[in-house]
């Protein structure tokens, strides 16, 4: 295990480690549209402008709820491999308090090669819903500090 997905949380590292062992593009695809069919359905109330990842090609949507401490996201997308992209980042933050996932950095991105094997609008995309998971959390962690 490399020192940066070490210091990720569990759930992302072994995601992580999973695609590190797909060298195959082609695999790597898979792998995402194994995750895509797995993710569970977005209630249509959540799809609004404010959930609304920017700078993605697709529509992709992102809801967090805040329940005993630890953030729990829901997401979608239009498009199958983007939404194998949300599935992957819910699996690998869901659970986790917002402070550990505003400690969470981007480099796990190009970890899983997956950087290499998308699209440059796709890799752009992965990076702004991460953002925007990381601003949703950020938003609970004031909100936190503030009561």
């Amino acid at each position: 295990m490399s020192a940066a997905s070490a210091s990720l949380p569990p759930n992302l590292a072994h995601i992580v480690e999973r695609f590190k062992k797909r060298s195959d593009p082609k695999k790597r695809y898979e792998q995402l549209l194994w995750y895509a069919k797995k993710l569970e359905p977005m209630p249509e109330d959540g799809k609004l402008e404010e959930n609304k990842v920017q700078g993605c090609v697709s529509q992709v949507y992102i809801t967090a709820d805040l329940k005993d401490g630890k953030i729990w996201y829901q997401g979608d997308s239009d498009a199958q491999l983007v939404k194998g992209l949300v599935a992957l980042l819910i699996e690998g933050l869901n659970g986790l308090t917002p402070n550990e996932i505003l400690e969470v950095t981007p480099d796990f991105i190009e970890e899983t090669g997956l950087n290499v094997s998308l699209t440059p609008s796709r890799a752009n995309g992965f990076y702004n819903i991460f953002q925007l998971m990381k601003k949703k959390a950020l938003g609970f962690q004031l909100g936190m500090s503030a009561s």
